[in-house]
């Protein structure tokens, strides 16, 4: 398992897969209010996925938290990366692409049987990375639960 991952953008944009930077409240909120995939995750929810993830967050000049992703992977075999955002503010400076270029540069995510992700969107930002349509979709199954966090 590598130490903790650093990169730095041209814009002085610094990256870190060090949890101990993390600003799990701006996480939570963004991912709870905004998010199309978590609204209203519970905070509980957030801390402990994050607890059992690579974490990349992405932090301004200043320190603030500007971006996040997350990969769950056993770093042998595979990685599903998920939770991707970028705060709007953040926007327009190459970020996204930035974060999904280290996040798969990182050691700990070399040589993997399987890289996966799901979006409604973003198709295009990650098929420039290799990312493509499931070979075969017939293969794969899934437990959905189509409200898993209902507002409170």
């Amino acid at each position: 398992m590598a130490l903790h991952f650093t990169a730095t953008h041209p814009t002085g944009y610094t990256l870190s897969t060090d949890p101990r930077l993390l600003d799990p409240a701006t996480i939570h909120r963004w991912l709870s209010e905004e998010s199309y995939w978590a609204r209203h995750i519970p905070r509980t929810t957030v801390d402990r996925a994050i607890a059992n993830s690579l974490n990349f967050g992405i932090y301004a000049p200043d320190g603030r938290q500007a971006a996040f992703a997350r990969v769950v992977t056993d770093r042998a075999t595979f990685a599903w990366l998920c939770d991707v955002f970028v705060l709007p503010e953040h926007r327009g400076q190459g970020l996204s692409k930035w974060l999904v270029q280290q996040m798969l540069a990182h050691p700990d995510l070399q040589n993997l049987r399987r890289h996966l992700l799901a979006t409604f969107d973003a198709h295009t930002l990650y098929q420039r990375f290799g990312y493509e349509p499931l070979d075969r979709p017939d293969r794969w199954l899934e437990i959905k639960k189509a409200n898993p966090y209902p507002a409170s």
